[in-house]
């Protein structure tokens, strides 16, 4: 069955070493990643290269590890001929779109010639790629993809990304709790918080970017959007903000730790701290209960105090 695919060809940030890898993608019809410092993995097994991963990158955490072992296995072994790529550039931009031609192979002098100056590790790990002249340069108006280097898509997820149409989760409120009028001033709370971030929270807590330099509001990864994203530069922990805006009180704190574990495994990789907050209006008994039995989920209270005067 036909499978598809993200892979970042290139560190997007890195504007002239992007060009030109990619430019040497399209003439030679093939995509590359990194990683080509382990050398030729093909005949490793999982155990093997999990070992070679360890070696190579002496004192690696688990997370780490477990991010390089995914994205060069998933490479060599689980994308197949007929499979589709897409190429990203950035989190919102598609560079173009293939079918796979050819199974993955490694060559050294390839991946000199595609990135002489590669800012991690040599890209020498190949895959044939017929790119398609008509999927090309596709540009969102928001962050659409994860910053893993290469991750698996749905087939559904991937004509959404060709339609331009990404539809996110939307979130109801529970009627019985917060009404109406209320929820709609809620929605504008998120960017209240991060536009007077400095003034709310204390000064060594600061808003997130990646290396991409993608901001931490609606912060996109595989699991969902995290509304806000921090990080702690006294501790250097990671705090992941939720806003409970009308949410039921069990999927807001499942939210909040299912981001918190994607942090830990994703961004914590020199095993930094991952905490969470989650900002609601006036107190809340069930979440109360709920927050107590977990060990790194704090609560704080807001009121919206909005008048005229004379």
């Amino acid at each position: 069955m036909r499978r598809f695919w993200v892979i970042a060809p290139a560190p997007a940030e890195e504007i002239n070493t992007f060009e030109k890898a990619w430019e040497y993608d399209l003439d030679h019809n093939v995509i590359a990643i990194g990683w080509g410092k382990l050398g030729d993995i093909s005949s490793l097994n999982e155990n093997q290269l999990k070992e070679k991963i360890d070696k190579t990158w002496t004192g690696l955490n688990p997370g780490r590890i477990t991010l390089y072992f995914n994205s060069v296995w998933n490479f060599w072994h689980n994308i197949q001929i007929g499979d589709i790529v897409i190429a990203r550039r950035g989190r919102k931009r598609i560079a173009a779109v293939g079918k796979v031609t050819g199974a993955a192979f490694y060559n050294e002098k390839m991946g000199k010639d595609r990135m002489p100056n590669p800012a991690e590790y040599p890209y020498s790990y190949f895959i044939p790629v017929e790119w398609m002249n008509d999927k090309k340069d596709i540009v969102f108006d928001k962050q659409v993809f994860s910053m893993l280097p290469i991750y698996e898509i749905t087939e559904s997820k991937y004509e959404m990304f060709l339609n331009g149409k990404i539809i996110d989760e939307i979130e109801e409120p529970e009627q019985e709790v917060i009404d109406k009028t209320e929820f709609y001033m809620e929605k504008y709370l998120e960017e209240f918080i991060v536009s007077n971030f400095k003034t709310i929270f204390p000064k060594n807590l600061i808003l997130y970017k990646d290396e991409e330099g993608n901001d931490s509001n609606q912060y996109l990864t595989d699991v969902g959007r995290i509304d806000i994203l921090a990080k702690d530069t006294k501790t250097n922990s990671f705090l992941v903000i939720e806003l409970k805006k009308g949410k039921e009180t069990d999927k807001v704190v499942g939210q909040t730790l299912r981001y918190m574990g994607w942090v830990k495994e994703n961004l914590a990789l020199n095993n930094e701290e991952v905490k969470g907050l989650i900002i609601c209006k006036g107190t809340d008994t069930k979440l109360k209960f709920a927050v107590s039995m977990t060990k790194n989920i704090s609560i704080k209270y807001y009121n919206i105090d909005f008048r005229l005067t004379e």
